[in-house]
């Protein structure tokens, strides 16, 4: 856990830098990082990647199911700009959480150009630990911080990307699959624990509940359609335990 917000250990930018990179290797969730992309090397590998272009792809896209859809889209014989539609639409599902994010970092004297590193580092396991992690940091060293512990875990992530390439070879392709699967499962397990309110808990059963009957219907989009709807009905009950209280 971070120190107090007095704590002198918050004095400077690289002191929460550092700390954020200690909270990147204290979180369950950088486990479950590690072994999706010893996957996503792997993976790499027998699309007959280079190590290089798997690790500037972490780097740069830094989303697990966004470097899987672009792995398999350029593997399959798709074009760049192919893969890069498909890999911009997938992460339009970020969108939201660096939305909900930033606020949390600026402070009156914020520049624009300062949020630019923080953004980018935003994918699911980062938007998780903010959310449990920056309201005990000081607001003035927020972004230090998000910096350290977004660049701990593309460092660990990168060390699993070399250690899945090299052992593609023996990695069956089951095993492969399955570790694939840890990143979801980690977020939703992480969402049910962050749920404080009932909308929360109304979202997210109501998304769980009404998934499998959304993808009977085979629109291509089932986790859009019952999220938003979802959502919106938690919203709902949400503005109405409020009218009720007023």
């Amino acid at each position: 856990m971070p120190p107090p917000l007095d704590s002198p250990q918050w004095q400077t930018p690289l002191r929460a830098f550092l700390r954020g990179l200690i909270a990147a290797g204290t979180t369950v969730l950088t486990l479950v990082l590690f072994a999706t992309f010893i996957g996503i090397g792997a993976l790499a590998h027998d699309s007959q990647f280079s190590l290089g272009w798997v690790l500037l792809s972490t780097v740069l896209v830094w989303a697990g199911p966004a470097q899987i859809i672009l792995i398999s889209s350029l593997g399959s014989g798709a074009t760049p700009v192919q893969a890069a539609i498909a890999v911009t639409v997938s992460a339009i599902r970020l969108f939201p959480m660096v939305v909900s994010v930033l606020p949390m970092l600026k402070t009156p004297t914020t520049k624009l150009r300062q949020l630019v590193l923080p953004a980018h580092f935003v994918a699911v396991t980062m938007w998780v630990e903010c959310f449990r992690l920056l309201p005990q940091v000081p607001r003035e060293r927020r972004i230090a911080f998000a910096n350290g512990l977004g660049t701990g875990l593309i460092a660990v992530c990168l060390i699993a990307n070399v250690i899945g390439f090299l052992l593609a070879a023996n990695l069956p392709r089951s095993f492969g699959a399955a570790i694939l699967l840890l990143t979801p499962l980690a977020f939703l397990l992480s969402t049910a624990r962050n749920c404080r309110e009932l909308a929360d808990v109304v979202a997210l059963v109501l998304g769980l509940a009404l998934f499998p009957l959304v993808a009977l219907l085979h629109t291509g989009v089932d986790v859009l359609i019952s999220g938003v709807s979802a959502g919106t009905i938690a919203y709902g009950v949400h503005r109405l335990r409020r009218r009720r209280r007023a």
